[in-house]
């Protein structure tokens, strides 16, 4: 008890803060010479960090840049690159400036950006490097509200598609020194932060207005929930345009003085985790469910003996967290987890950077398979529940209070509760300001109570444990009147790895049918397994990896209930992702577009009926 209570008492407060950049002034005066961010220095090769006064010192000469901008508080400024310390200068120097900070995504479509660029009136546009603002140059038109952009890296000035007024290097832009003290104009905690634009899985984004006080009551009410501390090490790879990442993986660790670390890519984060050794990791379940699936590829190439010990070892494990749950009881079989944790759990939990003291889950639903594998291996995985609009955060469960089939309870100062066809509804400091430019969707989205419609379906147990159960505008509707919510049915086919992307679709439909993208490795084992062409023009083939495939996806859907059952599955031999419309930015499916992509393939699942 004493030992959290130390904790919280070192955490600044929200009333300490006020603002977003209130909160980074008082994290440096607290903690000058403490590091505060690690990076991968790609010329020399090697991490480097930098402390909270070098910080300091790195916002004052992007504020000096920001100041010659003749831009004013409320003006909106964007960034668009991959996670870094300059992103966060960037950021704490315009909030100093009481500018509105929007984040974009570095992979998302140059013409959604150019949307959210033109529908904020974004004046600044920092980015990366050239090639970003090359894929601008084609649709100039549509951002011509642009009076700057800064590129990060070098450019060649000889390059004629660069060879514009507005453009300039960050090398240039930036005064070469320490420039003075950083300035703080707004006091205002309820005053407008930052504009983060919804993926949208159909329609065009709505501009999410979050406050300094929407964020900074949530980032505060995750570190009550969660104990996170000065000594941990958290390695970020989640977008810090995607908020989950931006709250919990950027402004409650400053609020602690945790130290982040910043990943260099997905596919280098295996050795990022050997590296760094992380005490924390925030994900969304893709992740995990990748791990998931090569732990499992791992083990069908062993031996009969090695999947039985690691079997036995999770079922050991799991059964101890429930007992630690006070859901369960003490086993005999609890004796030999010394051991089991030595020759398994200790090896896989080593790949992990051997330090884990647990990991996070948003964004989506996390299976409970997935989830248990972890759990019995001895990581914690807490998972949660938010939405942009909250901030994110609006549920999560405890590491002493763990439901991993629920998204736990609502974090401190939030309310929760079931409205219409048992909609979550969320309500607290974290809710949104409402939808920029928009307030027909603002209305339909708050209710003059200040609940928030989550679009969620949702139930509660009498505990308070919030278990979601469905989307509203995602529910299936068979023709029989049947209603299936895809997702879990989907995340229950995914976990084969023989399956890279799942689409369930029956909506009007007699019954249920799959499009399928298959993992390209795993496709070549599959096709040299069973004899088969996988060329889509060889009708016979075709049908006969669709049978074997419907097997498959039969045997993991077994659980679910019969209307349910899927009856034909097909292939799609393109990936579904950002560059080519079928994915949202946060890898969400754009379902309406993955349909009429397929339309024709779909129409041939139902022919006949």
């Amino acid at each position: 008890m004493q030992v959290e209570q130390d904790r919280m008492s070192s955490i600044i407060s929200v009333e300490q803060a006020k603002t977003l950049d209130g909160l980074f002034a008082e994290r440096v005066q607290r903690s000058a010479q403490k590091v505060a961010y690690r990076y991968y220095n790609s010329i020399c090769e090697e991490w480097g960090s930098y402390t909270w006064e070098q910080m300091n010192q790195l916002v004052a000469r992007w504020q000096v840049a920001l100041a010659k901008e003749s831009l004013v508080p409320g003006d909106r400024v964007a960034v668009m690159m991959r996670n870094c310390p300059e992103w966060i200068a960037f950021e704490q120097a315009a909030l100093g400036l009481g500018l509105i900070v929007i984040p974009l995504y570095t992979d998302d479509r140059v013409e959604n950006a150019a949307y959210v660029i033109d529908d904020a009136g974004v004046r600044l546009l920092l980015l990366e490097h050239a090639d970003q603002w090359q894929e601008f140059v084609a649709i100039r038109d549509q951002v011509e509200g642009l009076q700057r952009v800064v590129l990060l890296k070098p450019f060649e000035q000889s390059d004629i598609n660069l060879r514009d007024d507005v453009v300039v290097s960050a090398g240039d832009w930036l005064p070469p020194h320490h420039a003075g003290d950083v300035k703080h104009v707004n006091s205002d905690p309820h005053s407008l932060a930052t504009i983060v634009y919804t993926s949208g899985t159909s329609g065009r984004p709505k501009g999410v207005m979050l406050s300094h006080h929407n964020i900074l009551s949530n980032a505060y009410a995750c570190l009550q929930a969660m104990p996170v501390s000065s000594e941990d090490l958290l390695l970020s790879f989640l977008p810090l345009s995607h908020t989950f990442e931006r709250t919990c993986g950027y402004y409650a660790p400053m609020m602690c003085g945790a130290v982040i670390a910043y990943a260099r890519s997905i596919p280098q984060l295996q050795e990022d985790l050997r590296t760094i050794r992380p005490t924390l990791l925030i994900s969304v379940p893709r992740i995990y469910e990748r791990v998931y699936a090569g732990i499992h590829a791992k083990l069908a190439e062993g031996s009969g003996f090695a999947r039985w010990l690691f079997n036995f070892a999770v079922e050991v494990g799991y059964s101890r967290f429930e007992c630690q749950q006070r859901r369960g009881y003490q086993k005999l079989s609890h004796i030999l987890w010394p051991l089991l944790e030595r020759l398994v759990a200790r090896k896989v939990m080593g790949k992990l950077g051997g330090r884990l003291r647990f990991v996070m889950s948003g964004g989506a639903a996390l299976s409970a398979e997935v989830s248990r594998i972890f759990i019995g291996l001895g990581l914690p995985i807490i998972q949660g529940y938010g939405m942009t609009e909250s901030s994110p955060v609006a549920c999560a469960n405890r590491l002493d209070d763990n439901v991993p089939a629920s998204v736990g309870l609502p974090i401190p100062g939030v309310e929760v509760k079931l409205g219409e066809n048992d909609a979550l509804l969320v309500r607290g400091p974290n809710v949104m300001l409402g939808y920029w430019n928009n307030p027909e969707a603002t209305k339909a989205a708050i209710s003059p109570e200040g609940w928030l419609n989550s679009g969620d379906i949702a139930s509660i147990d009498a505990q308070g444990h919030v278990t979601i159960t469905g989307r509203l505008k995602e529910i299936i509707v068979l023709s029989t009147g049947e209603k299936v919510p895809p997702a879990d049915m989907e995340a229950a086919i995914l976990r084969d790895p023989l399956f890279e992307q799942v689409m369930l679709i029956g909506e009007a439909r007699p019954y249920l049918s799959v499009l399928a993208v298959l993992n390209p490795a795993r496709q070549q084992e599959f096709v040299a397994h069973y004899g088969v062409d996988d060329n889509p023009a060889n009708d016979q083939h075709r049908q006969k990896i669709e049978e074997i495939l419907l097997e498959k996806i039969t045997r993991h859907t077994s659980e679910f209930p019969g209307y349910a059952k899927i009856r034909r599955a097909a292939v799609s031999q393109e990936p579904w992702s950002v560059e080519n419309g079928l994915l949202t930015p946060t890898l969400k499916l754009k379902r309406t577009k993955v349909m009429e992509k397929h339309q024709a393939e779909i129409d041939r699942l139902y022919a006949g009926h």
